[in-house]
């Protein structure tokens, strides 16, 4: 993990947590951070531009971190796959410890201004699941995992939220249920393409879709944004 005494924005994230749960991702939370870590102000906007929002987006992305690591610390190995996914996503649940902190965090990225960035990391906590199960995909497979296993996860967080049930046993069903139906989605895909007729039809729209590249691994094409580092 991060080391904190070293990490301007973690100490920031650490301090903001008390605040959260009473005055959610808010400036408010941002300023008692900033008195309470005595870090100087103008570090504080620097290292936070948009203040509590970036330590809610720290704060997802610390918690993707430590479902990576109770990953290494479980052995998967014996699981079926869709068990795998389930793990994992449990995990990712497992490691909050104020639920409420989760909910201000939704209800922020549920702002129109901050939607694209809730996106973002959903889809980035999914990325993290695939990559941290091994997943080595390059083509338009990659992006339909992620697809789906974001309103897996989506799904399941605000199901999670509402959920009394004594060790979130209702939320674990959900979860289950939910890889069922994916898993369903993916049966069906497979009876298409050993169709002889169905697969026929979708010769077309399979080719267009064979030459979708995962983003490592596309080629530099010298495209504006991007860069080559120069040959010696």
């Amino acid at each position: 993990m991060t080391d904190t005494a070293q990490n301007p924005k973690e100490q920031l994230l650490d301090a903001a947590l008390i605040h959260v749960p009473f005055d959610g991702w808010s400036e408010a939370t941002f300023q008692a951070a900033i008195s309470e870590t005595g870090i100087d102000p103008t570090v504080a906007r620097a290292v936070c531009p948009r203040g509590s929002v970036d330590l809610a987006v720290a704060y997802h992305k610390r918690g993707d971190a430590l479902m990576l690591e109770r990953m290494k610390s479980e052995d998967l190995s014996e699981m079926k796959f869709r068990d795998k996914i389930a793990a994992m996503v449990r995990f990712r649940l497992e490691v909050v410890t104020d639920k409420e902190v989760v909910r201000r965090g939704t209800t922020l990225f549920a702002l129109p201004q901050y939607a694209a960035d809730g996106a973002k990391l959903v889809w980035g906590s999914s990325d993290a699941i695939w990559d941290g199960l091994g997943d080595t995909s390059d083509d338009v497979n990659w992006y339909t995992k992620r697809a789906t296993l974001s309103a897996v996860y989506s799904s399941t967080v605000l199901y999670w939220l509402g959920d009394t049930s004594e060790n979130h046993s209702e939320t674990w069903s959900f979860l289950d249920r939910r890889i069922d139906n994916v898993m369903q989605i993916e049966k069906v895909k497979a009876q298409v393409n050993n169709s002889p007729t169905l697969s026929k039809l979708m010769a077309g729209p399979n080719w267009v879709l064979s030459h979708v590249k995962a983003p490592s691994r596309m080629q530099k094409m010298g495209m504006p944004g991007s860069w080559t580092s120069p040959r010696s």
